[in-house]
């Protein structure tokens, strides 16, 4: 029992590395919950789980082999990043405009566990860590069989609803008093450390293949 309760805690802790990454699913969060509240972020967190249940039974059954092959990084980060550069340049363009409008119709149709679930696939990031960190620890809890997998499911994704649920009840409990230009300054900090990791993406796509 010891076993597993290790791999709850040392998942959880380790989840960070991923949720605290800077990407569309944060920035969608922070948009959302500016206008709808803070249930926001469990319920894109909900989503994005049901996508990581889904990429978990597929590593569980042995297709670890794909996300060990260096050409799949290069694919990966070339073609992620050349989209998290495209969506951070238009985030940057539509910081003037940006406002906070409580009852917008747009959100309305929004569909927070969707969202969760294309917000996941849309950052890069997401696939590259589970392709490394993700991977080690599925392999580590193989070992432990069917219940080792889901301790470490349950401490990750714990993780990942912990941070989130905090971004969202600070954005959407202090909506009003929450400003247009803070929220603004938000979003501006979230592209620019999608410029910055797009960046890193790319450079390293290119120089795997230089050195292919």
């Amino acid at each position: 029992m010891l076993s597993f309760l290790t791999l709850f805690f040392t998942s959880f802790v380790v989840a960070f590395s991923g949720a605290m990454m800077p990407g569309p699913l944060m920035t969608a969060t922070i948009s959302e919950s500016a206008i709808r509240g803070p249930w926001v972020g469990p319920k894109m967190i909900a989503g994005h789980a049901m996508l990581e249940i889904l990429l978990l039974i597929t590593l569980f059954f042995g297709l670890e082999p794909l996300f060990k092959n260096e050409w799949f990084f290069v694919i990966v980060s070339l073609a992620g990043g050349v989209i998290m550069i495209w969506m951070a340049t238009g985030m940057f363009r539509s910081i003037p405009e940006l406002e906070i409008k409580a009852g917008s119709s747009t959100a309305k149709r929004n569909n927070l566990y969707l969202s969760g679930i294309l917000m996941s696939l849309a950052n890069p990031y997401w696939i590259i860590w589970w392709a490394t960190i993700g991977l080690g620890y599925v392999m580590i809890s193989k070992t432990q069989g069917v219940a080792g997998v889901i301790f470490f499911f349950l401490g990750h994704i714990f993780g990942d609803l912990v941070w989130y649920s905090a971004i969202s009840f600070a954005v959407g409990k202090g909506r009003r008093f929450f400003s247009n230009r803070i929220y603004q300054i938000l979003v501006g900090v979230c592209a620019v450390f999608l410029f910055g990791f797009a960046a890193w993406l790319v450079i390293t796509g290119i120089g795997k293949v230089i050195n292919a």
